[in-house]
């Protein structure tokens, strides 16, 4: 059993993909930075100061009753609230991370593309009898089959 599990570790594939979602977690920190800290406060100020962390709705008060500065003091009064702000970063970070993985998709396929494009395609090894319409060898100088004599 312990050789099986060495065999499936050590398969390039999952390698790749143990690779793939490290290297996934870091992106997620680097988008989410970039919406919180780069991408929002300006879209904030250019719609007149709105702080989108701090955007949300109260639908039921909590132990102290509202209004409340920020969302951090609603959840400890123990408050109802919908976080449309945070709800509005993750959608935003959600994006960003589906256009980088559809450009990253989109490069390895055309590098795929281009790679089989520079293949020279084999040389057939079958041909068609044209007397019966079987699948013979391209070498045959007579059909199995129908036990013509082929032109060369």
């Amino acid at each position: 059993m312990i050789k099986e599990f060495k065999s499936f570790i050590m398969r390039g594939n999952v390698v790749d993909m143990a690779v793939g979602v490290v290297i996934g977690a870091s992106f997620g920190g680097i988008v989410k930075s970039l919406v919180d800290d780069v991408l929002m406060p300006p879209i904030g100020l250019l719609l007149g100061r709105v702080d989108f962390s701090n955007l949300y709705l109260t639908l039921r008060d909590g132990a102290t009753p509202g209004p409340y500065a920020a969302l951090a003091e609603a959840k400890n009064a123990g408050a109802v609230t919908l976080n449309l702000g945070l709800f509005a970063n993750t959608l935003i970070n959600f994006l960003i991370v589906a256009l980088a993985i559809f450009l990253v998709v989109r490069a390895m396929t055309r590098l795929q593309e281009m790679q089989k494009a520079k293949e020279p395609e084999a040389a057939p090894s079958t041909k068609e009898c044209p007397f019966c319409a079987s699948v013979i060898s391209i070498k045959a100088l007579r059909c199995p089959q129908c036990t013509s004599e082929l032109a060369e």
